[in-house]
């Protein structure tokens, strides 16, 4: 009897130091308000029912909430305005040396180019029309088409832009090669035109500009799968482990409730180590989960939360996260 006492009171005992080193309560962390990374920019909104790698969302867009773009300066310059911290866009290598900033792999879904968008230079592709294909009536109308000509910026034209902002870089491929690619534009930058990037994608090419660039932020799901299997086996002690470290995750926000230290204690960690954290939507299954789009989920963020979030619905949780994380009057 004694002996199981003892074994009792260590388990409680272990029990108790774990709780201890993990509670928020001993974070001497400030409340702050999230950092706010918008995906795409403002983007037009789209149906989501029953999407695949190749569903063409253009043809399939939500009545428009506003008049710009994804992908584009002006898209950009409306999502700083609105107060997004941080944007993610994505790319693409050119023909002739540059990288294209657009989402699709192929241009026949919302321009009126034709073929994969890697195949082309970037001053044909400066010729398109970026808006041609958005319809939210089956093909009736197209309240874009015309409205998107030159409009595809090339990764040094959003970098010249928007000096000193930081920006989430999306490799669309899982080719080495285009990592390496990619690596040796960015050894072109000063460090601190760096400091401010992170960039994400396929296993390879995240792989190829870790190895060039160690500076760099990156994220992968290879990457973000290690770090939380391995947080969820050791996060517990406070260490950190090195799959980590100095590299960016998104996290949903289902899933992040989990982690050890979470809040304050996990977000205190992952600052010492030069990680950068965002919230996702909900986690499902399957991929990876969409952002932080309803503006009901703010409310499920913890008090003082200043972490980061991601959205693909900049306009309708802005107004929440300001009315939420408002200082007292």
């Amino acid at each position: 009897m004694r002996k199981r006492t003892i074994c009792l009171l260590v388990v409680i005992a272990a029990a108790g130091g774990v709780w201890f080193n993990n509670t928020s309560l001993l974070s001497s962390r400030p409340a702050g308000t999230p950092s706010v990374l918008a995906h795409r920019g403002l983007a037009q909104d789209f149906d989501r029912t029953d999407l695949d790698a190749d569903t063409c969302t253009a043809d399939r867009m939500l009545p428009p909430r506003h008049a710009f773009l994804e992908n584009t300066i002006p898209s950009m310059e409306a999502a700083f305005a609105l107060g997004a911290d941080a944007l993610e866009l994505d790319v693409h290598p050119t023909t002739d040396g540059k990288f294209a900033v657009f989402h699709d792999w192929t241009l026949d879904c919302r321009t009126q180019g034709k073929g994969e968008t890697r195949a082309h230079a970037m001053s044909e592709l400066k010729t398109l029309d970026v808006g041609y294909g958005y319809t939210a009536d089956g093909g009736k109308t197209f309240p874009f088409r015309g409205k998107g000509v030159g409009m595809m910026p090339s990764l040094d034209e959003v970098l010249r832009h928007f000096p000193n902002r930081r920006f989430n870089i999306n490799i669309k491929s899982n080719d080495a090669a285009e990592g390496e690619a990619l690596a040796a534009w960015l050894a072109t930058l000063a460090p601190t035109e760096r400091a401010g990037l992170t960039v994400y994608g396929g296993d390879k090419p995240i792989a190829a500009v870790k190895a060039a660039q160690p500076d760099i932020h990156t994220l992968s799901r290879a990457s973000l799968t290690q770090c939380i299997l391995r947080y969820a086996a050791v996060g517990w002690s406070g260490y950190v482990p090195e799959a980590c470290r100095q590299g960016t995750l998104l996290i949903p926000i289902n899933v992040a409730q989990w982690l050890w230290g979470w809040p304050d204690r996990f977000l205190d960690r992952m600052d010492a180590v030069d990680t950068r954290i965002y919230l996702l939507g909900p986690y499902a299954g399957g991929g990876f989960s969409q952002g932080l789009d309803d503006p009901g989920l703010i409310d499920q963020l913890p008090d003082g939360y200043s972490g980061g979030i991601s959205t693909d619905a900049l306009d309708l949780v802005m107004p929440v996260i300001k009315r939420r994380f408002a200082p007292p009057a």
